[in-house]
């Protein structure tokens, strides 16, 4: 067998020293380079003693400078050198602390070399072919992770001889098998007489004689031609292996002369003066690394000094914080008595604010009853008043275009407006009014708020003109009953304290982006005017400049509501006036424009005529209400009965076949809700529309939690109720 020693990575190391510290400038860290290449130099030349010196050199500079890469470079060579010639035991020993540095440094090149190195001792010392094959395989391993094909082949020719070491052939043949054409191709001459030899060996073993004296002789030819003295220890191996193949074939004659030759060169190598200077070179290195340990000593005990030191600054200051610990723990108590009493005040203030919450609370809950109450009160007359007004429409044709009626119907919806908005003031400063996007017609809307304030315009001998700007579009989205609110409580102001005079209503486009407007708004009248220092306050509530007739009063909530509403709408507004001379209100508000149509809103028509004829069942307690409701419905083609109460309701449904159900909610006995709860319990299915004076936000969870299909808040449009019904039961 022939193990590739530790040679060629030798060359490499040469070679490899220049660009690695090339960008060092430190005189110091320049000589340690050249000593290191120095002491590859000599070891290859079998100079003994002057690579030792010159690696024992590199080696102080390397630790001095605490250079672990150069350090791990020079303990390679120091084992090469202790291999070679005198010590295994101190060689393992160097490379194991090279191979340390080396992993410290995470460099691959070195720790693959190492490896290799430690392989070799183990392997071709015989000391433990296990540990060594586990040495190859690691070098192995990151010559492959740097897809270096040179160290490749020598750690499997290493791995491969070791196998053979051992007579493991099957295992050891694949790696040289793999690496043959390289090294035939490729290899230097050491390569090819491990090769060789190797190959030979194995055809020894195979007792095919012609094919291991080939491969013997190339070996023999390739150690000839080698001029470096270092491989001549190959050569020693090759002639001892050929030596005894001769013998095995009983060719005594030529097993004789390579055992001369053997026994010559070997004299020559490893001659008692080359092994002297080894161990003479090691006593030094090893007196070196033992004042290096002793150094390494003094500075832990340096180090332990300065800890000590510190240690004693830290008990002092431990001490120190100790004290300061005491005295916050005795001014934590002293705080703590003080806090105590104070929490028990804060109690006693807390229990006080608890009740005066709870008051507070109860004060709210009966406010908000009280509104809810009045609202529903309030808005039950309204219906009659709408619903009568809309009764007279559909059975007097000839009074559809009447202005009296048109001003009564609208009056009457201005009136529960205003109404709900007084009643809601608390809840639109709580935000809790939400505005409706509905189309609509500005011109009209304008023309039908001025011909409803046309009677109280003539009571003072006032006109009112619009103003439009053309290029508003003709159909907008927005709040319209909100907007009527804002200009018939700005318009009525304006004709109240203006005599002979003149209001303008004007609308301007004051920016259009897609189809977002913002509309600016006046409404300017030259009446008495506001004195300045008044003109702060009107928009305050229940604010009156003027009562010193009995035409200007009022409730001094208009000019709040307006407010409020234009901040609804995100809008703002401001007020200009000089006594004598007039007023003018300025708001401006976002509405978003829709497709313009040629018919005006007014001159839309909905067809309702349906071949099929709905029968509706309403649940109403309120005559007034019975009347107007079955009233609206048959004459717009439906069918009804009325009952009283929710009981009537729940026993005429199980006996007739109905579409829907008219619901009204606040009833005696048993209220909408409950019966809506009982219907669906019956497993009746058809649609349920509270008809009701609630407002919808106040009773929207009870709706769902009755499973009711819609709510319309009275008083109402006949057109959206008849739309509703057609909408959920299905043409």
């Amino acid at each position: 067998m022939k193990f590739l020693k530790h040679f060629t990575f030798l060359f490499i190391f040469i070679l490899g020293i220049q660009p690695i510290y090339s960008q060092n400038n430190s005189n110091e860290i320049k000589k340690a380079k050249e000593l290191l290449k120095n002491a590859g130099k000599s070891f290859l030349n079998l100079e003994t003693k002057k690579s030792l010196d010159f690696a024992q050199k590199a080696l102080v500079i390397a630790t001095k400078n605490e250079d672990d890469l150069m350090a791990a470079k020079a303990y390679n060579i120091i084992g090469l050198n202790f291999e070679e010639f005198t010590d295994y035991k101190k060689a393992i020993e160097y490379y194991k602390k090279g191979l340390d540095l080396a992993i410290k440094v995470n460099n691959d090149t070195v720790k693959g070399w190492l490896n290799n190195n430690l392989g070799n001792v183990y392997c071709y010392r015989k000391i433990d072919f296990k540990k060594g094959i586990e040495h190859y395989k690691e070098g192995l391993k990151y010559s492959v992770l740097h897809n270096d094909e040179y160290e490749i082949m020598f750690s499997k020719l290493n791995i491969g001889s070791a196998y053979f070491a051992v007579e493991d052939f099957s295992n050891g043949i694949q790696y040289f098998n793999e690496i043959k054409n390289y090294i035939d191709e490729n290899g230097d001459n050491e390569a090819k007489i491990s090769l060789n030899s190797n190959f030979g060996l194995y055809y020894n073993h195979l007792n095919n004689d012609k094919k291991a004296e080939e491969y013997y002789l190339k070996a023999v030819q390739y150690c000839e031609q080698n001029e470096i003295e270092l491989i001549e220890s190959n050569a020693v191996e090759v002639y001892h292996d050929i030596s005894n193949f001769y013998y095995k074939i009983k060719n005594f004659e030529k097993a004789h002369y390579y055992l001369l030759k053997h026994d010559e060169l070997q004299d020559k190598i490893y001659n008692q003066e080359r092994i002297n200077d080894v161990k003479v070179g090691g006593l030094q290195i090893d007196k070196d690394e033992i004042n290096r340990k002793i150094e390494q000593i003094q500075k832990e005990k340096e180090i332990q000094q300065e800890k000590l030191e510190a240690n004693r600054i830290f008990v002092i200051l431990l001490g120190v914080i100790f004290l300061i610990v005491l005295l916050l723990l005795f001014s934590l108590y002293r705080n703590n008595k003080i806090k105590a009493k104070a929490n028990q005040d804060l109690k006693i203030a807390n229990s006080n604010l608890l009740i005066a919450k709870e008051k507070a609370e109860e004060a709210s809950q009966l406010k908000t009853q009280f509104i809810s109450t009045i609202s529903h009160e309030l808005r039950t007359p309204l219906y009659g008043v709408v619903g009568i007004t809309d009764i007279i429409l559909d059975e007097h044709k000839e009074l559809v275009n009447s202005p009296h009626l048109k001003s009564l119907k609208f009056s009457a919806k201005y009136l529960l407006a205003l109404v709900n908005d007084i009643l809601k003031v608390y809840k639109i400063e709580e935000n809790q009014v939400i505005l409706e996007n509905l189309v609509f017609n500005l011109r009209e809307e304008l023309n039908l708020i001025k011909n409803s304030l046309h009677f109280l315009a003539i009571k003072n001998n006032n006109t009112i003109n619009i103003d439009l700007d053309v290029s508003i579009p003709q159909l907008l989205i927005g709040d319209k009953v909100r907007l009527s609110q804002i200009f018939i409580n700005l318009i009525s102001n304006s004709l109240k304290f203006t005599t002979n005079g003149n209001v303008i209503i004007k609308a301007e486009l004051f920016e259009k982006i897609g189809t977002k407007c913002a509309i600016k708004f006046q409404v300017i009248d030259n009446g008495i005017g506001i004195a300045k220092q008044d003109q702060e306050k009107v928009f305050e509530k229940f604010v009156q400049v003027y009562r010193k007739e009995d035409d200007y009063q009022g409730t001094g909530l208009g000019l709040t509501i307006v407010k409020k509403m234009v901040e609804l709408f995100k809008g703002t507004i401001q007020l200009e006036s000089k006594e004598n001379i007039g007023t003018t209100i300025t708001f401006t508000i976002p509405l978003e424009s829709e497709i313009s149509n040629e018919k005006s809103l007014d001159d839309l028509k909905v067809e309702f005529s349906s071949e099929k004829v709905y029968k509706i069942l309403v649940v109403e307690d309120n005559k007034i209400n019975q009347v107007i409701t079955k009233k609206l419905l048959e004459n717009n083609h439906f069918i009804c009965d009325i009952v009283d109460d929710g009981y009537a309701a729940l026993d005429l449904i199980d006996k007739v076949t109905f579409d829907a159900v008219l619901m009204d909610i606040n009833m005696p006995i048993i209220n909408g809700f409950e019966t809506s709860k009982l219907m669906r319990k019956k497993g009746i299915k058809i649609p349920i529309i509270a008809l009701t004076a609630f407002d919808k936000q106040d009773i929207e969870d009870k709706i769902i939690d009755a499973q009711i299909d819609e709510v319309i808040v009275k008083p109402f449009e006949s057109q959206k109720l008849f739309q509703t019904i057609r909408r959920l039961v299905g043409y």
